[in-house]
């Protein structure tokens, strides 16, 4: 019995022996977690647990050349509450207090926040969702709420806030204007002006706020500020006229929902300072709708067809190996050239003509006649004249995506003896809707060839970032002589040649019809005929204030497919509609009693209400009152100091400038 209760205790000293050894090592343990890799341990805790969230900055605006608003990003917020970390003896005597104001707000009753709130702090929620997307003013009215009003710690605000881009004028321009857009896998798109300057100005400079992870898969902000202010990006000022813009776009649309065209395209360009003061693209949906689907101007390159023959019949002007009473034979409308048939559109052709003639109706056998007898031993002599007018290289304008020309070479890929006469009328050659206008606009401003610009300046507030200024390609593309001889072509193409029925008495227009075939190659061609329709040309004639190209493609051949009859009338619309005020209808009295003066300020307050949402607007010359309404209305919260009474004389901030939270507007009125 003696022996075996020592042989336990011997046992029980063992197991005791080896559990402080144990206890040895896992005290041993700890210390060297603490002391030796505390630091590492402690970073991974961080690392799952709290995070820097990026608090993307406001991108910059986008205004038109007049100061109106094209693009603008306006803050939203989710406002949360953390439903744990108030104490209790706090929550108690701000609950009620708080769902009350929740009520009055949101509109269901106070005791069903009060259930749903309560809910969540029992059940340890610490992130309770209370409304989403709301504007500034209303967020500010929400920080002010009972308990909220403590802040992050004592109320469990939680603030989360993104932008939202705003187009003021929809889907006008919106491809030209750009936007930024990112995919489910993280692939951006970034089209038009904001693609090629949101990374260099308009984006600005991202903030960070760091964030505690919940549970299931949610954050809150730690404090109720940012670590990194985020800081806005610059405002840019773009080329576009608004008015111009409006009427483009509703051309264009009219006549491709007409002709059930597959999309099309039409940009209006100031003669002397290349700006373009509109550019409208549009795209044929499924549903038979159209939109900015594409920038078919600026990206687009394909055969011209007839507007080509402007730039080889000056070709041979500038060689001086015809002039323009120089006789070319059209034969009966159907000539052979190297084992190809070359055809005109009129029935029997036109014979015996001159160089004029045959540009003013169109003839691709006149062409083809004069360029394939001059320079058909010597193809380079006319290649390099087009590459002498650059047409071979792209204009470098600053929207990305600017397809490129190609103008074939002897020697190349594309080339054969049939090369030379199918080029003379457009064909077997590609340049852009905006190429082939930046020439023509060249012969309307006495043969300066310049950039083709969308960007007037750079802001931030009133100080000039960068101010883009007019940029010359080639200072003269030809002689006075011959400019003088294509602008009297061109002019007489619109009052007696292809383009006769969009000539008015009224008003005067210069340009070249182009009626072009396409997917030519295709086996289903004559079963599917499809067409590029277009127009290229300036007004008005006597002093070129704008020139303007409109191309439609795939109009349908049953409506018509002419470039006279498709794209000449949305030439013409926009041209009488920048400078015809005459008014087309009977004026009838109206049994109305209206003061001009007052239709005149209220006129202005709407106008100024729907465009100005976070930039000081111009609210000099309206009442008092009005102008209070105005700037209280808008998304951003500001102080307005109201001097005087009346009608307001002076703002302390200048019109146009970007307004700041918390800022104040000194108003003097009299």
């Amino acid at each position: 019995m003696a022996v075996n209760e020592k042989g336990i205790l011997n046992r029980l000293y063992f197991i005791a022996g080896c559990m402080f050894v144990f206890g040895l090592a896992v005290m041993f343990k700890l210390l060297s977690i603490q002391f030796l890799q505390g630091d590492k341990y402690r970073a991974l805790v961080d690392k799952r647990d709290i995070k820097n969230v990026t608090i993307p900055a406001n991108r910059g605006n986008v205004y038109a050349n007049d100061g109106s608003l094209l693009a603008t990003s306006i803050p939203k917020y989710n406002i949360a509450i953390d439903a744990v970390t108030s104490q209790n003896k706090t929550f108690e005597k701000f609950i009620k207090p708080l769902c009350d104001s929740l009520s009055g707000y949101l509109g269901k009753s106070s005791s069903y926040y009060e259930r749903e709130i309560r809910k969540a702090r029992a059940n340890k929620n610490q992130y309770y969702l209370l409304v989403k997307n709301i504007n500034y003013t209303d967020y500010v009215r929400f920080r002010n709420f009972p308990l909220l009003e403590r802040g992050a710690i004592s109320g469990g605000l939680i603030v989360e806030q993104k932008t939202k881009r705003e187009f003021p004028m929809g889907s006008i321009a919106r491809r030209t204007i750009g936007y930024e857009h990112f995919d489910d896998e993280g692939n951006v798109t970034r089209p038009g002006i904001d693609g090629a300057f949101g990374l260099k100005y308009l984006r600005g400079t991202d903030g960070l706020r760091k964030k505690q992870k919940i549970g299931n898969g949610k954050w809150k902000p730690m404090t109720d500020h940012n670590q990194v202010e985020p800081k806005d990006g610059y405002d840019v000022y773009t080329t576009i006229d608004v008015n111009i813009q409006d009427i483009a776009h509703h051309a264009l649309l009219k006549q491709l929902e007409l002709y059930k065209a597959e999309h099309g395209c039409v940009v209006v360009m100031e003669v002397k300072t290349g700006e373009i003061r509109a550019i409208s693209n549009l795209g044929r949906t499924s549903k038979g709708t159209y939109y900015e689907k594409l920038n078919y101007a600026v990206g687009e390159s394909h055969e011209p067809g007839s507007t080509f023959k402007v730039m080889a019949f000056m070709a041979a002007l500038e060689d001086e190996v015809i002039d323009t009473s120089t006789v070319v034979d059209t034969q009966k409308g159907r000539k052979r050239f190297y084992g190809r048939y070359v055809h005109d559109s009129r029935y029997g052709g036109y014979g015996k003509i001159s160089a004029a003639r045959a540009l003013e109706v169109s003839s691709n056998i006149g062409l083809a006649t004069i360029i394939d007898k001059h320079y058909s031993d010597n193809p380079k002599k006319f290649i390099d004249r087009l590459k002498e007018w650059k047409l071979d290289k792209p204009l470098g304008v600053s929207i990305i995506g600017e397809g490129m020309p190609d103008i074939p070479e002897p020697g190349g890929k594309k080339w054969s003896r049939n090369a030379l006469p199918s080029m003379a009328y457009g064909y077997n050659l590609e340049l852009t809707p905006l190429q082939t206008l930046a020439f023509y606009n060249a012969i309307a401003n006495d043969g300066e060839l310049i950039k083709p610009r969308f960007l007037k300046a750079v802001k931030e507030f009133d100080k000039e970032i960068e101010v883009f200024d007019k940029e010359v390609i080639k200072e003269k593309i030809c002689s006075d002589k011959t400019l003088n001889k294509v602008r009297e072509v061109l002019k007489n193409i619109v009052v007696r040649g292809t383009g006769e029925k969009l000539y008015s008495k009224n008003f005067s227009m210069a340009g070249k019809t182009g009626t072009a075939r396409t997917e030519y190659w295709m086996k289903d061609w004559e079963e599917n005929k499809r067409y590029i329709s277009s127009f290229s040309g300036y007004f008005p004639v006597e002093n070129p204030k704008y020139s303007c190209i409109v191309v439609i493609h795939k109009p349908s051949t049953e409506v018509g497919f002419y470039g006279a009859d498709v794209s000449g009338p949305v030439f013409k619309r926009v041209a009488q509609k920048i400078y015809t005020d005459t008014p087309m209808v009977d004026e009838i009295r109206s049994l109305d009693i209206k003061v001009a003066s007052v239709e005149k300020e209220y006129e202005s307050f709407y106008q100024a209400a729907r465009t100005y949402k976070t930039i000081m607007p111009n609210v000099v010359g309206l009442p008092a009152m009005d102008a209070l309404a105005l700037l209280e209305n808008m998304d951003v919260e500001i102080k307005v100091q109201l001097n005087g009474n009346g009608v307001v004389e002076e703002q302390s901030i200048s019109e146009n400038v970007k307004l700041k939270n918390n800022q104040t507007v000194v108003l003097k009125a009299s």
